[in-house]
């Protein structure tokens, strides 16, 4: 069993917390995002993993190296331009000889995999795509399955008049089980889809194309600031399971200062006096100076807050300076390098 991790994306819609870091490294809990996909495929027996890269892959190999550290094997393939999720299944195909998980690299869950490889391999199956339920259908195209979960059929985004009749209301999750057979569906060196190409060929081939829906577990894109935000404050709740994050031990707080017990602070950082932490999520060597506020946010590493300064419900960048009673609030996104002066309101 092998696994492939779409990883190849600009991030355009994480801008800019992606001008200088890619997808797939931002980092969540202050680790980069991929070791929580690398993590599950690991607890299912899956040490086989490619990364398909595009976008400053150099900066992801570094980071991640051989997979060693985390109990896997890791491979790095990249695209010598985009060539869509499909075509970049393709392109890997020289290392993936096997059953294959494909994940999309911007998905958080805490599925169990080794229940959708089981699935995938009772129903005999060619593929098998991972639906998810979700609330407004609205806003996604739908996937329709049968009593036995085989794929019938995908339909675009319903109107309006149509809501009242729709029998589904399951979404592509981006999670796959894939046979070597599925590549040769697939044109070599071609910009190719899953969703739009491959998917199709699957039913109007009538191949034996199967869906396993999910119904217990966590599943989030974090492909925008607002999802990202988001699904920190959905860990923070307790609603992402399985995942086990010691809390840093090399941290100065002062006496006088609050820090909750949900907030999750990385090593070497200094939080002054009377400075307050509430719900969110601090990085590596961050300053946090005298009755500054940091409520339900993110603020990556070495950037310093300076007193007086309220963050709530904000994401800010690296390395960046706000000043003395700044205001950043209401979903407010700082890329790295940020410098706001005192008193400025974002």
């Amino acid at each position: 069993m092998q696994a492939l991790i779409l990883a190849g994306g600009k991030g355009t819609r994480l801008r800019p917390l992606t001008v200088y870091t890619p997808k797939p490294i931002v980092p969540f809990l202050n680790r980069p995002f991929l070791l929580y996909q690398i993590e599950i495929l690991q607890r299912a027996g899956i040490e086989d993993i490619t990364l398909s890269l595009s976008y400053q892959p150099d900066k992801i190999e570094h980071l991640l190296g051989s997979g060693a550290e985390y109990g896997v094997n890791l491979r790095f393939v990249t695209e010598p331009s985009p060539m869509g999720t499909g075509g970049a299944y393709k392109f890997a195909a020289n290392n993936l000889r096997e059953t294959t998980i494909v994940f999309n690299g911007d998905i958080l869950t805490d599925l169990d995999i080794a229940k959708i490889v089981e699935f995938h391999q009772s129903k005999k199956a060619d593929a098998t795509i991972v639906l998810t339920p979700v609330e407004n259908p609205s806003a996604y195209g739908l996937v329709e399955t049968d009593s036995e979960n085989k794929v019938l059929r995908f339909r675009e985004k319903p109107k309006p008049e149509e809501l009242a009749d729709l029998t589904t209301n399951t979404i592509n999750a981006g999670i796959y089980v894939l046979e070597p057979n599925i590549l040769e569906l697939i044109p070599e060196g071609e910009n190719y889809s899953f969703e739009y190409n491959v998917f199709p060929d699957l039913l109007e081939k009538q191949k034996s194309f199967y869906a396993y829906i999910l119904k217990e577990n966590y599943w989030r894109d974090i492909g925008t600031t607002e999802s990202y935000l988001q699904a920190h404050h959905d860990f923070l709740g307790g609603k992402i399971k399985g995942f086990e994050l010691e809390k840093s031990r090399k941290t100065e707080i002062a006496t006088a200062a609050v820090v909750d017990r949900k907030s999750f602070l990385d090593d070497d950082c200094i939080i002054k006096p009377n400075a307050r932490i509430l719900n969110s999520v601090i990085g590596k060597g961050v300053l946090v100076e005298e009755k500054a506020i940091i409520e339900n946010s993110i603020v990556w590493s070495h950037t310093r807050i300076s007193s007086g300064a309220e963050i709530k419900n904000a994401v800010i960048g690296r390395s960046c300076h706000i000043g003395r009673n700044v205001s950043v609030t209401d979903g407010a996104v700082l890329g790295d390098k940020t410098s706001l002066t005192d008193y400025t309101k974002v």
